[in-house]
């Protein structure tokens, strides 16, 4: 299957189980690798024929920038279900960063990642 890649949309937000990280918020990165039959937009060289990565990368920073939740699971499962809305997307695989994630050490990054195909 084809794919298109998203990688690296950073935002700032409020996520997280601990009272500080929702006062203060932090720096959180997602990545996307949405599986779509490329094969007509290929031939056809019109945007109207894949999936407007531009558009959907600037959902994916709403969804991650907005409402709250205490994990970052369920953020990735909240942008995975929105990839999913596109009936094009057969499969999405998404990958949410913490960076600076509160674990007792030092941690370069702390991910989720998921994948959700289209039933």
């Amino acid at each position: 299957m084809d794919r298109i890649t998203l990688t690296g949309i950073e935002v700032v937000a409020h996520h997280g189980a601990l009272p500080h990280e929702r006062e203060h918020g932090q720096r959180f990165v997602v990545d996307a690798v949405l599986e779509v039959d490329l094969a007509h937009a290929a031939r056809s060289d019109d945007l109207a024929d894949t999936v407007d990565y531009g558009g959907l990368a600037q959902r994916i920073a709403g969804l991650a920038a907005g409402e709250p939740v205490d994990l970052i699971e369920a953020l990735a499962g909240r942008i995975a279900d929105a990839c999913l809305e596109d009936g094009r997307i057969t499969a999405v695989e998404v990958t949410v960063h913490k960076p600076s994630a509160p674990v007792g050490v030092v941690a370069r990054d702390v991910a989720v990642t998921l994948r959700r195909e289209r039933p």
